[in-house]
């Protein structure tokens, strides 16, 4: 697949140079002069990605950003200045810039974090896309917060549900009591609680009612999800 990348830069020297160096590693490019331009482009265009200039004639590249985000665009964005304080960075990530290069830089710099961004946006438009989870005979539906095992409806009330989700997610890995506790409910390891154990085996119960076990405890590490033991 193609990437397209809108470029709204008022240098045109350095918006050809861009343009030239990103059309040649495959991207197909479009380039805007101004702030205007540039805001009324990304708002009707379909980009994988923005590159902005910060100085801009018209409109500041932070106002158009903020502007964009403001629609609920969630485009990722790079943000491009002459300005390379901290604070300034700071700044343009507040405004919704997801990455922020100050200038000068150099081009396989800019390839590089262009590369994670499109990488970062791929995996979660992926995982947007998945509403099904099925690890054995264990099918989960996301839309509908429905759990199956081999045809028998599994209850489950939203903690589970989400316990559940996280441990198919990560199929087949083991999954240690520290990672459920800050990815299901938000906090950091408590030596002292056994919530996680308390809701694994209640898990484990409506899971494995009549059926072979799914849910394994691996000694001195965690618990894995996995239809073969």
């Amino acid at each position: 697949m193609t990437h397209q990348i809108l470029i709204v830069e008022d240098d045109a020297a350095a918006a050809e140079l861009i343009a030239k160096g990103l059309g040649e590693a495959g991207f197909e490019i479009e380039i805007c002069a101004d702030g205007p331009a540039g805001l009324a482009r990304a708002g009707q265009g379909r980009f994988d990605l923005w590159i902005f200039d910060r100085m801009l004639p018209g409109i500041d590249g932070l106002a158009m950003l903020d502007a964009l985000r403001r629609q609920g665009l969630r485009t990722p964005a790079i943000m491009l200045s002459a300005l390379g304080t901290v604070d300034d960075k700071v700044g343009g990530l507040a405004a919704g810039a997801d990455d922020y290069l100050a200038k000068p830089f150099s081009f396989a710099e800019l390839r590089a974090r262009i590369a994670a961004l499109l990488r970062r946006a791929d995996h979660a438009e992926s995982d947007a896309k998945a509403t099904r989870i099925i690890v054995g005979d264990l099918d989960i539906d996301l839309l509908s917060r429905t759990v199956v095992r081999a045809g028998r409806p599994v209850p489950l009330v939203a903690r589970e549900f989400h316990l559940l989700e996280y441990l198919a997610r990560h199929a087949g890995e083991v999954v240690t009591r520290t990672m459920m506790l800050e990815h299901v409910w938000n906090c950091r390891f408590d030596p002292g609680s056994n919530v996680v154990d308390v809701h694994i085996g209640r898990l484990r119960r409506k899971l494995e009612e009549s059926e072979p076990p799914i849910l394994h405890t691996v000694r001195g590490a965690g618990y894995r999800l996995a239809a073969q033991g």
